[in-house]
C-alpha cells in the first residue's frame, strides 16, 4: 500500500534554515521515496511500511541534535 505524507519541520530557533535542509537533504537520499518540497511543506510518498522506517530514523536523527523542533504531518493512505 502506497502512503503520502506531507511534512513540515519548525525548528524553535532563530536558525531555523539548517535543520529543515539537512532533514529534507537526507530524505532526498532514499531512491524508494518519492520526495516534493515547496515553501511550505515537503511531500513524500513511498510503500507505507518504509515510508515510516525512514521517518522514524530520520526524524530522531533530527531530534537528536540542539536545540528543539516540532512536526507537523498529515498522513494519506490507501492507493496514493
Amino acid at each position: 500500500m502506497r502512503t503520502a505524507i506531507e511534512i513540515s519541520l519548525y525548528p524553535l530557533d532563530a536558525d531555523y534554515i539548517p535543520p529543515i535542509k539537512a532533514f529534507i537533504d537526507r530524505l532526498n537520499t532514499y531512491q524508494d521515496l518519492q520526495v516534493t518540497t515547496n515553501a511550505m511543506s515537503t511531500q513524500i510518498a513511498g510503500e507505507h511500511q518504509r515510508v515510516f522506517e525512514i521517518l522514524a530514523k530520520e526524524t530522531a536523527i533530527t531530534f537528536a541534535e540542539a536545540g528543539r523542533k516540532v512536526f507537523v504531518m498529515k498522513v494519506l493512505g490507501g492507493g496514493v
